[in-house]
């Protein structure tokens, strides 16, 4: 059975798509903030995030552990030791108080050749407060019918 085994297959095959999100991946450490197709946003934004956290773990391990970590982010980002070093050492200062939601997508329309989904995302400012829910309003209460309004009804029938 194939159930919970949803993952954005991006319409390639697995090691196409992991060499899609490494890459994407070190454009959006690089500079922060790139714009992709929304899909591939959507499915960029679990892999960068591990990431992430990988560098929040090692900011205060051991240096055997830390290694390790700096490692398994090296062989996801497919051997760029310079994005890696990059996120390990300049931006996870940005997420040290975050406990998670690292990045924020922002649909900006349609591209004009092919009409997809094109999305910009970003990595969320250490200043930037999380999204805060609008208060849902309390379900308007049914009105009962008095039995003055049921006894005039029945007179007037």
């Amino acid at each position: 059975m194939r159930h919970r085994k949803h993952r954005f297959t991006l319409g390639v095959h697995k090691e196409h798509r992991e060499a899609m999100l490494a890459s994407l991946a070190t454009a959006i450490i690089e500079h922060g903030r790139i714009k992709t197709t929304l899909t591939k946003a959507k499915g960029l934004r679990p892999f960068i995030e591990k990431l992430i956290t990988y560098a929040k773990k090692a900011q205060g391990a051991e240096p055997a552990r830390a290694v390790h970590l700096r490692r398994l982010c090296i062989a996801k980002l497919k051997g760029d030791k310079d994005s890696a070093k990059k996120l390990f050492t300049e931006r996870v200062a940005e997420f040290a108080t975050r406990q998670g939601g690292y990045t924020r997508i922002y649909k900006i329309g349609q591209r004009a050749g092919d009409a997809a989904e094109v999305a910009l995302i970003e990595f969320v400012g250490k200043d930037d407060a999380p999204y805060a829910h609008p208060p849902r309003k309390a379900p308007k209460a049914k009105k009962a019918k008095t039995t003055e309004a049921v006894t005039a009804e029945a007179v007037a029938q």
